[in-house]
């Protein structure tokens, strides 16, 4: 029986890949809690059939039937908000079915990893932008320092990885909303965990480690988001003694913490009404414009040194513009999943749970599926 992709939510981040799909598989369906954006993209795709249904996790009607049309081998991608793919997930663990998400890997999801192994199938999780192509461009770029032998070697080591979503014209503010501002707002204040001059580093707020990015000639403002820490080991960079600097962090448009000196200042004192009546504010006067373009911009580097001061040095970096149903962060986050689903159906994976691919030959190959949509990695230092 040919195994079915089921895509679960049609917002913003999913038309590009839905459509993408569609036109390479017998058998796509969209469910959606409101079907008129899956219908409306039926007429974007060539080459096959889209189908598009109902579906309402709070209605157990609704479940039963989504449920009753999933099999065994089949992959369901949630692109649901991200507290709602581990129930997801049991839905199709109870039909021996796979699941993509671009969502960061949870506690939770990990825990089903046995359930996973048991059913034989894959629960694959940041397979986006951001997580997503950022650890595919980290796993080639680590290989390629490995065949070069500039690893295991003590030497002096630094990673960055920085990606943000911004406009694709300047604007005084340096920053459009796609959705609300709530979330954005909220993360200012989240710590994050890196490695910076060989020790660990902790901030508490965004605006506390902000620093210039030269990328291909443009500078843009970074600062670290999240714990990076596991990432050290999941990049293969945990035996190198020299680790000098490694940080995933965000990215914005220069100018951006002067810009938003004053976001910062009520950010740290608001009350929970507070930030939201900023994100009203804020939603009203900085929103992309119906057609507008928006721009996306990753950059992963690696930087090896010797005692003698020869260097070893590259990197892989995106530069992608969009507007429409084809925003640029529409593209990077939906053609990546739909890279996963194309894996998944290899079977690439092995049963159990997954961030993305630590295959690099894997990598590649999704790098190459990502070009032929027409998502460039731009390369220095090494070729892909």
């Amino acid at each position: 029986m040919t195994k079915a992709v089921h895509w679960i939510g049609a917002g913003l981040a999913s038309a590009p890949g839905i459509v993408s799909l569609a036109g390479k598989l017998e058998k796509l369906t969209v469910w959606d809690m409101d079907t008129t954006r899956a219908e409306h993209l039926k007429a974007s795709v060539t080459g096959g059939e889209l189908s598009v249904a109902k579906l309402d996790l709070n209605d157990d009607a609704s479940v039963l039937n989504f449920t009753n049309h999933l099999h065994k081998g089949d992959v369901v991608v949630s692109m649901l908000p991200a507290f709602l793919h581990v129930r997801v997930a049991e839905i199709a663990l109870a039909k021996e079915a796979n699941l993509v998400t671009s969502s960061y890997l949870s506690s939770e999801m990990v825990l089903l990893e046995e359930k996973a192994k048991k059913a034989g199938v894959a629960l694959v999780n940041e397979a986006g932008l951001d997580p997503g192509i950022d650890h595919l461009f980290a796993h080639v770029l680590v290989d390629a320092a490995k065949e070069a032998d500039v690893l295991g070697r003590g030497h002096h080591v630094e990673f960055v990885s920085h990606c943000g979503g911004i406009p694709a014209e300047a604007t005084e503010f340096t920053y459009k909303f796609s959705w609300t501002p709530l979330g954005v707002l909220t993360a200012l204040k989240n710590s994050a965990r890196y490695i910076y001059e060989g020790k660990t580093k902790d901030i508490s707020r965004a605006w506390e480690a902000v620093s210039e990015l030269d990328i291909l000639g443009e500078v843009f403002e970074v600062y670290p988001n999240r714990n990076s820490m596991p990432y050290i080991k999941e990049y293969g960079l945990d035996k190198e003694p020299g680790l000098h600097t490694f940080v995933r962090g965000t990215l914005r448009m220069g100018g951006w913490k002067k810009a938003w000196a004053d976001i910062f200042t009520q950010v740290e004192h608001a009350s929970e009404e507070d930030l939201k009546a900023l994100s009203e504010k804020l939603w009203n006067e900085h929103t992309y414009s119906d057609g507008e373009e928006d721009r996306v911009v990753l950059y992963v580097g690696l930087k090896v040194k010797d005692e003698t001061g020869s260097e070893w040095q590259a990197s892989l970096a995106l530069d992608e513009v969009g507007s429409g149903l084809n925003t640029a962060m529409a593209r990077t986050v939906s053609l990546t999943v739909a890279e996963a689903v194309k894996a998944v159906l290899r079977d690439e994976f092995e049963p159990g749970v997954h961030a993305a691919t630590e295959n690099v030959a894997h990598a590649k190959l999704w790098l190459e599926g990502l070009a032929e949509s027409g998502i460039k990695t731009i390369a220095q230092g090494i070729e892909i």
